[in-house]
């Protein structure tokens, strides 16, 4: 009688049919592994996290000298002042979010495997908003501080930047995907994904702006957390669709 051989690394190369090898697909890496080789990609690229965090701190360290040192004007434009220096910052690094996939070939590898190509761009947007925008978040109160931010404000300027640049990475990687054959698409870029980025900047000031009033501020938490949920759920998809149309052309 004969003994078939058993693979212990994948049992089911072990299983023969008329003395012929079943065909098995390869193996589809899982989420986890995308997620971590994008995350080790990117702390690699410094640069692409710094230059973010340099941009906003320094332009906000530079706000009271232009609109002068008066705390009770500060402390009414900082929410504002902070968020709109969040989104600048996020939007100056989603022109390289699928760039240096492009230029090496490894995006259309991405786009030619058996797996949807949903989750290797929502790894990739998960990881730039872990290393641009939750630092963004981070440093939210200390910047609030400077800005002479009330007490109460702090904690929802947080939340609403966690929320917030969540949202503003995944509308944006929609812009970054039908720009990434482009040369120089910073400038559409910005008129691409800027008008989308509106809603998210209004409740997120506005967030704060209410707690800071002595308001409740969940019905503004709960849009945002609403926009992200959209947000996850669609825009990887069109981002996808994005890349294929792309790199067709």
């Amino acid at each position: 009688m004969r003994v078939e051989p058993f693979d212990r690394a994948n049992p089911d190369l072990s299983k023969r049919d008329s003395g012929s090898v079943k065909s098995v697909p390869p193996r589809v890496p899982g989420f986890y592994t995308l997620l971590r080789t994008e995350f080790t990609l990117a702390v690699r690229r410094r640069s692409d996290i710094v230059n973010p965090l340099l941009f906003f701190v320094t332009v906000l360290a530079m706000m009271p000298l232009g609109i002068g040192p008066e705390p009770e004007m500060l402390a009414r434009m900082a929410a504002g002042l902070i968020w709109v220096m969040a989104l600048l910052a996020t939007l100056l690094s989603q022109e390289s979010l699928f760039r240096g996939d492009y230029e090496d070939g490894s995006l259309e590898q991405l786009a030619l495997q058996p797996q949807p190509l949903y989750f290797p761009v929502l790894a990739k947007v998960v990881v730039h908003w872990l290393v641009t925008g939750m630092p963004l978040a981070l440093l939210s109160p200390l910047l609030g501080m400077m800005l002479n931010l009330g007490e109460a404000g702090y904690w929802p300027l947080f939340v609403s930047l966690a929320l917030g640049t969540a949202s503003l990475s995944l509308i944006g990687a929609v812009g970054a995907a039908l720009t990434v054959a482009l040369r120089r698409p910073g400038l559409l870029l910005a008129l691409i994904i800027m008008p989308l980025y509106v809603p998210v900047l209004i409740f997120g000031t506005g967030a704060v702006q209410a707690a800071l009033d002595g308001y409740g501020y969940g019905p503004q938490m709960a849009i945002l957390g609403a926009i992200l949920a959209a947000a996850a759920a669609l825009a990887p998809l069109a981002a996808a669709g994005a890349i294929r149309i792309s790199l067709e052309n």
